[in-house]
């Protein structure tokens, strides 16, 4: 997918014909004011001066631009500009040999491209050799280009580099005492410039500058620090942002009522005791009886005291809860720890809490005691146990009841493993496994991968950089950290080493980042 067919979601929310913030739209030109007296200057040194000239600033200021800006406002019949560019051919032979081919000349040497400008100047053709990535030349392309920027007494090019300030150092070095070029460094836009761009930039996409608000424009001014390159990445964030925020805030929740399993649950531990304490309900006939075997069921009027089931041999009678309350004895409390609720308070079901089924109908002979849960007296010496009715029993010796299983406690479920991403790696797997919302720190922007990966592991800790295309070149970007919010990032901007803090670091969003590692594929 190119710069010029985005996103289709991101072209069809607002309605564009193409990405107004694209590095290259044909036919856009945009020339603030305080441009044109470079250009003036340009001109100016170019036809009085005998320096080579050099055009500066940070990645995204408008050195290309300014470039096509000159070449355009040229006479074209009395100069022939000559653009070359250093990206992958940064050395003597690799520069003199496209101007050898742009001067139709045989021999890619300096003084076989002098013959060829002399024989242009006595034809009335000046040329302009412009060079653009100028910061990537080595050593040996800077010397070759002054050297064609001195020319001869017949003639000499007007040589233009366009590159990062860094080039000026080389220069330098180069130059020693000697004053051999000299430096226009360009300036950043100003509020009032940075509104202009951003209106010819929409309208060129078919909408206008009421897409964004004052305050937004002021924001991606001062975020850009006013220049262009920046001011695109920065106005497209904030559109995606608004994009996703409008997308989110139509959806609604699904039609329909569904309750959470965990009251599901506890309801249906209610419906169980509700059924339990029925049976219980005074006025009910007695369970029939088998003959030889006879049995009655308590009945508890309401009012009176409550009935108790006497253990045989126990010597202690136990009372019956109250009609319709589950049951929760001492020691099964104790064994099983404490009653486990859920959110709402209602015990959950398959926890300590859930309350037992209650019956006070008497069990057949040969079933285990304690089977209710009570806690009769500890007996001396074990004997077989007898369940009486509700009529008094013989006197016998106690009988021990059979210890109550500890409720088995469920396990705990195994927490999901958080992941971490390693600080530090490379590539668009960390940026694309993050939340559209969370915002990262851009540090600056190389086309030199090497860079990149030395800049990341000097640093370390949560440094890390991703691949993607400007102006149809490899460009690495180098961002730091995570945050939820652009207050957090702004906030992780001031404590970041002051080397870091020069290059203006700024915040963005992952939303923008995996947009533009969409298009880059």
């Amino acid at each position: 997918m190119t710069s010029l067919h985005a996103d289709e979601a991101f072209l069809g929310h607002y309605q564009l014909s193409h990405d107004p913030f694209a590095p290259r739209v044909p036919g856009f030109k945009f020339f603030p004011a305080q441009r044109k007296p470079v250009l003036g200057q340009l001109h100016h040194l170019a036809r009085y001066s005998q320096l080579l000239l050099v055009v500066t600033g940070p990645l995204g200021s408008g050195k290309t631009l300014l470039r096509q800006a000159l070449v355009a406002s040229t006479n074209k019949q009395s100069v022939q500009s000559v653009v070359v560019s250093a990206r992958g051919a940064g050395d003597a032979a690799g520069v003199l040999r496209q101007v050898a081919q742009a001067l139709d000349v045989s021999t890619a040497e300096p003084n076989a491209i002098l013959k060829q400008v002399v024989q242009l100047g006595l034809t009335g053709q000046e040329v302009y050799l412009l060079v653009d990535d100028a910061e990537q030349l080595d050593e040996s392309a800077l010397e070759a280009l002054l050297a064609l920027a001195a020319g001869t007494p017949e003639g000499r090019p007007h040589v233009f580099l366009f590159g990062e300030s860094s080039l000026i150092a080389e220069l330098e070095q180069i130059s020693g005492e000697q004053e051999l070029f000299h430096v226009i460094e360009l300036q950043p836009y100003e509020e009032e410039e940075t509104r202009e761009y951003l209106a010819q930039r929409l309208e060129g996409a078919g909408q206008g500058i009421e897409l964004f608000s004052a305050s937004q424009i002021s924001d991606i001014h001062e975020s850009s620090d006013g220049w262009p390159g920046t001011i695109n990445q920065v106005a497209r964030d904030a559109m995606i942002e608004a994009m996703i925020a409008s997308r989110s805030a139509v959806k609604r929740p699904k039609m329909g009522f569904t309750m959470p399993k965990k009251h599901v649950l506890a309801i249906s531990a209610v419906v169980v005791v509700a059924v339990a304490a029925a049976w219980l309900i005074p006025g009910r006939n007695k369970a029939p009886t088998t003959a030889g075997a006879p049995t009655e069921q308590a009945q508890l009027p309401l009012g009176k005291p409550t009935p108790n089931v006497e253990f045989a041999n126990s010597g202690q009678p136990t009372n019956l809860p109250m009609v319709g309350q589950p049951v929760m004895r001492g020691p099964l409390a104790e064994e099983a720890g404490g009653i486990s609720e859920g959110d709402d308070g209602v015990p959950v079901e398959g926890s300590s809490a859930t309350p037992p089924t209650v019956t006070t109908t008497a069990p057949p002979a040969g079933v285990p005691a304690g089977q209710p849960a009570a806690k009769p007296a500890p007996a001396p010496t074990p004997a077989p146990a007898q369940v009486a009715t509700a009529k008094p029993a013989p006197v016998a010796k106690p009988v021990a009841p059979a210890p109550v299983a500890k409720p088995a406690t469920a396990a705990k479920p195994a927490e999901k493993p958080v992941t971490v991403a390693k600080a530090g790696a490379a590539g668009s797997s960390w940026y694309t496994s993050q939340p559209t919302g969370n915002f990262v720190v851009q540090i600056l922007g190389t086309s030199s991968e090497a860079n990149a990966q030395a800049f990341v592991k000097e640093q370390g800790g949560e440094y890390r950089y991703f691949k993607k295309v400007l102006n149809g070149k490899p460009l690495f970007v180098i961002t730091y950290g995570n945050f939820s919010s652009r207050a957090a990032a702004e906030s992780a901007i001031k404590a970041l080493p002051a080397k870091v803090q020069a290059g203006k670091p700024w915040p963005r969003t992952v939303a923008s980042v995996q947009q533009e590692l969409a298009t880059t594929r």
